[in-house]
Parts: C-alpha cells; structure tokens; sequence
C-alpha cells in the first residue's frame, strides 16, 4: 500500500496594482541597463575596477530588490532614490545623466499612469 500525498489547494496569486507591474518593469529594464553601464564605466577606467563593478552591480541588484516591495509607499520612495543615484552617476560618466532623465522620465510616466489606471478601475 502507497500512502497517499494529500492534495494541496491551489495556490492564489495576489493580485498586483497596474502601478505596481508598470514600475516594476521600469526597475528591471533599468537594472539591465546599470548592469552594462558598469561594464562601460569599467572599460573606460572612469572608476578602480572593483568599485565601477561592484559598485554598479550592486546598485542593479537593489533595483532588482526593491520590485519585491513596490506595494508599499516605501517601495516607491526607494525607486525614486535609485532614480537620483542613477542621475547622479552623470557625475562619474556624463552619459549617465541621459540614462538618469530617461529613466526618471519612465518613472514618472509609471507612477502617474498607473494612479490614472487605478483611479479609473475603480
């Protein structure tokens, strides 16, 4: 005789805010592109090797982090201030002050949509 595993309920999935999956998907485009933006800063010798990888790298993974709290308001306001670091990285390579308002332009566009979204939802 086998013994039986007993069934488990289907597991259900919470359900997301429309700002939540539109500032998610800016954090994790954005990641990638501060992730290679490393690689350049590397190449170019703008910083030591250590701190333009670790540094840059880090800086994506926290990007990556702060999708898993974006339901909160705290979320939001760590996504802003990822947003002022990659704008401030201009300081380091002037090119990054382009990706910075690109990416604060993506943002913006992310949250306000979203609340828009939201409010017509309801």
């Amino acid at each position: 005789m086998s013994a039986r595993k007993p069934e488990r309920a289907p597991r259900i999935r919470r359900q997301r805010s429309v700002t939540e999956l539109l500032t998610s998907v800016v954090l994790g485009f954005e990641s990638i592109v501060i992730f290679l933006a490393a690689l350049v800063i590397f190449g170019l010798k703008d910083l030591p090797p250590v701190v333009a990888l670790v540094g840059g790298w880090s800086l994506a993974l926290v990007m990556i982090l702060t999708v898993l709290i974006l339901r909160y308001r705290a979320g939001i306001v760590v996504g802003w201030v990822l947003q002022a670091v990659v704008i401030a990285a201009g300081f380091i390579q002037g090119a990054m002050f382009f990706v910075g308002i690109v990416f604060v332009a993506a943002w913006t566009f992310a949250i306000v949509a979203g609340a828009r979204l939201e409010r017509k939802g309801r």
